[in-house]
């Protein structure tokens, strides 16, 4: 739950004691830091001015965020006058550890960077390898398809975890039950898929790891349908819940030009009203060929946002029934020999692992292959030198990968546009002439994952 840091005030005649913690004169009044002490004596002391400012921290701590945030806040009684974002408490190295690791270890990092949207972080990534390697048009349509629905399940996924949790930071423990209760049948599709629940590495460049399981798409149609029977619970609890709308509709409101000047993408953008999707205006992984909408709203506000997710789940529903139709029996790995690492993969009661069939006909039968399928899991496949930049539409707006590749087996350089980034830029503009309470509904609505801000 969110708190306050709050701590000893220091006034102007022993403010040299503690250079980290004063009184400061400013142009518009007196402006206090709080630093730790008895809560009557800051409110005795500051109450002598006619104007004051307070400086508080939110954090570092979870104040409606997945991942530590600290946001410092300047207050003038109970209204936000400045709001400035303290990031870095997560930061893992990601990108430059990368550099390290040939081209499809590489997946094994980026998985972790947006730990709510795993598949995504995978999938673009991918694609801007196959991008360099020429092979965009190769990939399998199979691949493609479990591309897309993996993407749709974690996008669900992360809805509702951006649902639950903003709607429990306001107040509402019900609808964080049953977020949490259907994110769990999505989890379970993972670990059947994958044989992990959560960084997978499943997506790989040419294709994906392994195969659908033999019986998996009989019940993945019947997790589809008990998850849109499910999901409309969290929308009876909340959509016209009269204590809801009254703390989320007209707060945090953030205009389209407020948008754009700042790169802010996702549900913040499509609140606005302009339906800005990657899936629709720049396709991949063959989006062009499902049927589904583009959901917006036009107030600008917690509560749009909140609306936007709602409905978007039902459309990722959508286009996960399209691609089981689609399913068609074929490859999932690229053809070419030189790329296609690791040769094969098989979910078996200890996890995910080479298969054993492969392993004794490369062992028994054939040299050559041992041979190479050794050099392509110690030294990875060589990439042609260039770069390239790859786009998807992550549930928190456009999550980009840009690669470069000096034409070895490693990346020269991997950086990645994360939307929680940008988009957390919108605090200020969002919170600031507001009151505390609505600060977290904010934050709430924009959904950074903090991992996927520091990387």
């Amino acid at each position: 739950m969110t708190s306050f840091n709050t701590f000893n005030t220091f006034n102007t005649s022993n403010q040299n004691s503690d250079p980290y913690a004063s009184v400061r004169e400013t142009t518009e009044g007196r402006v206090y830091s709080v630093t730790g002490g008895d809560w009557d004596d800051l409110v005795t002391e500051i109450g002598a001015t006619q104007e004051e400012r307070v400086v508080v921290n939110m954090g570092p701590q979870h104040p409606s965020t997945h991942g530590v945030l600290r946001l410092i806040l300047e207050l003038e009684g109970e209204t936000v006058t400045e709001v400035r974002c303290g990031i870095g408490y997560l930061h893992t190295g990601i990108e430059k550890n990368i550099e390290y690791r040939n081209w499809t270890q590489g997946v094994t990092f980026v998985t972790r960077m947006d730990y709510l949207a795993p598949f995504f972080n995978e999938a673009a990534y991918c694609l801007a390898v196959e991008k360099l390697l020429g092979i965009t048009d190769q990939i399998p349509e199979r691949a493609s398809i479990i591309r897309v629905m993996l993407m749709e399940f974690n996008r669900i996924s992360s809805h509702l975890v951006a649902l639950g949790t903003g709607a429990l930071e306001l107040g509402a423990l019900s609808p964080m039950i049953f977020a949490f209760r259907e994110r769990e049948l999505i989890l379970n599709v993972y670990e059947m898929i994958t044989g992990l629940r959560m960084n997978s590495a499943y997506i790989r460049p040419g294709g994906i790891a392994m195969d659908l399981p033999e019986d998996s798409i009989p019940k993945l149609r019947e997790i589809v349908k008990e998850l849109r029977t499910n999901l409309k619970d969290t929308e009876k609890l909340l959509v016209g819940n009269t204590i809801w709308m009254k703390r989320t509709v007209g707060v945090a409101y953030l205009d389209l030009p407020g948008c754009i000047s700042l790169g802010v993408t996702g549900p913040v953008l499509r609140s606005t009203g302009l339906p800005w999707d990657l899936r629709k205006t720049q396709p991949y992984c063959g989006y062009e060929n499902y049927d589904f909408d583009v959901v917006t709203a036009d107030s600008c506000d917690v509560y749009g946002r909140f609306l936007i997710r709602i409905y978007e789940m039902e459309q990722s529903l959508r286009i996960i029934e399209q691609a089981l139709d689609k399913l068609k029996p074929g490859p999932v790995m690229v053809a070419d020999k030189k790329i296609a690492w690791p040769a094969q993969l098989a979910l078996s009661g200890d996890g995910l692992g080479n298969s054993l069939d492969h392993i004794r006909e490369i062992m028994g039968s054939s040299m050559e292959s041992l041979i190479h399928h050794f050099k392509l899991v110690t030294e990875g496949f060589r990439v042609p030198a260039g770069q390239a930049y790859a786009t998807v539409e992550s549930p928190r707006g456009e999550l980009g990968a840009q690669v470069i590749s000096d034409g070895g087996t490693k990346p020269y350089r991997v950086h990645f546009r994360d939307p929680s980034f940008n988009n957390l830029q919108a605090t200020s503009a969002m919170c600031e002439g507001s009151l505390i309470a609505d600060v977290v509904a904010a934050v709430a609505s924009i959904d950074p994952v903090m991992g996927g801000v520091d990387r």
